[in-house]
């Protein structure tokens, strides 16, 4: 599996569409960046491929990011490596979300009052 390789002036969409796609044959992609710019292109393309992934294939994933160092031109530099796995879900993974929905609901019917009074949720 190739290791996708990002720079600061990459299409978001164009990578987004490689990390979906190697996702779907491969199991898990690898993307890499170095610099603040590249690094902020790889992450508007993750949040891209997660929904690529979610709406067409219903896959749920998961991002570990990572520090390695890579060889470019004899120097050795730092990259971010980002790992994207599937997300393992459990049941007690998706009663938290539930619940998470719930205080979430309960917050936005709360009066305006209440939201300032520590209180109010005790």
């Amino acid at each position: 599996m190739d290791i996708i390789k990002v720079s600061a002036r990459s299409r978001t969409s164009a990578v987004a569409g490689a990390i979906a796609g190697v996702f779907r044959e491969h199991g898990r992609a690898e993307v890499q960046a170095i610099g603040a710019g590249a690094v902020n292109q790889s992450i508007k393309a993750l949040v891209l491929a997660v929904s690529y992934l979610k709406e067409r294939d219903n896959i749920d994933v998961a991002c570990v990011p990572e520090f390695v160092d890579v060889e470019i031109e004899d120097k050795v530099r730092t990259a971010i490596k980002l790992v994207v796995e599937k997300r393992e879900t459990t049941a007690s993974t998706e009663m938290d979300e539930l619940d998470s929905l719930d205080t979430e609901s309960q917050l936005m019917e709360a009066p305006a009052s209440d939201l300032l009074d520590p209180s109010a949720f005790d």
